[in-house]
């Protein structure tokens, strides 16, 4: 059994779902996109931090990934990076989030030739907010996006306190992306991952359809989590209501 059960809400569109996750009982794992966290309150936050506890439910986060990358070989990406690195982290302290996820903006068609910089850049990065995830009492976790195999994500994470970060495995971008096994794939990261996105597609589009709505096995990748990782979050990344709850019912029969 998942550690948590979540489903993925975009922050501008979260007073629309409020009513309906508090009733329903759903934890969320909340997006804040780079707009949002220019223009958000403390006070928000607060308010909505008081209405999860009230209702029994945690929450996780999805940080801004636009554009970033906090391995960059540009000195300039790295800063704007961390800046929004920072907000995450000052938002998920407040409103107790359990896990944030972040992309870690690597791609062998960018970094293909400069691994050993990426991977230098991203340890140090990440070494450097230890003191504001300490401070938020979260964890890290690197998303597999871009990612055709596992060996940059577990340089960087060798490189990195295991009780402050960690892997989240996203089984769209893996079924788009990854050319090797899954169970190759968690036979090296499985042990690191403390959260894993779950949505669906056909191999050719980032669709984010309902978990068993197209061609990736669920059996094998819940299976996988399960003997892998068994305190891990379970997040459906579902981008509407209809899709939400029918991902809701499907993933029932691996629970």
């Amino acid at each position: 059994m998942p550690s948590l059960v979540c489903a993925h809400i975009p922050w501008p569109r979260l007073e629309e779902q409020r009513s309906y996750l508090l009733t329903q009982r759903i934890n969320p794992e909340l997006y804040l996109p780079a707009d949002s966290l220019d223009s958000l309150q403390m006070s928000q936050l607060t308010a909505v931090a008081g209405d999860l506890r009230s209702h029994g439910l945690s929450c996780t986060i999805h940080a801004p990934f636009m554009d970033l990358n906090p391995g960059s070989v540009d000195r300039a990406i790295r800063e704007t990076s961390r800046k929004r690195v920072e907000q995450t982290l000052s938002a998920a302290g407040e409103l107790q989030a359990r896990v944030v996820v972040f992309h870690p903006g690597y791609s062998r068609l960018s970094y293909g030739s400069a691994v050993e910089s990426w991977v230098a850049n991203t340890v140090s990065f990440w070494q450097e907010q230890i003191p504001l995830i300490r401070q938020a009492g979260c964890r890290v976790a690197l998303e597999n996006i871009f990612e055709e195999e596992p060996s940059t994500l577990e340089q960087v994470l060798r490189g990195l306190d295991r009780a402050l970060f960690g892997h989240c495995f996203d089984s769209g971008h893996f079924h788009m992306f990854a050319t090797v096994s899954p169970e190759t794939w968690f036979a090296v990261l499985g042990s690191y991952i403390i959260e894993s996105h779950l949505h669906d597609n056909y191999g050719q589009a980032d669709e984010h359809l309902p978990v068993g709505d197209g061609e990736i096995d669920f059996g094998q990748v819940t299976s996988l989590l399960k003997r892998y990782a068994p305190d891990a979050i379970w997040t459906l990344e579902a981008h509407s209501r209809p899709r939400l709850e029918r991902s809701f019912h499907n993933i029932q029969q691996y629970l």
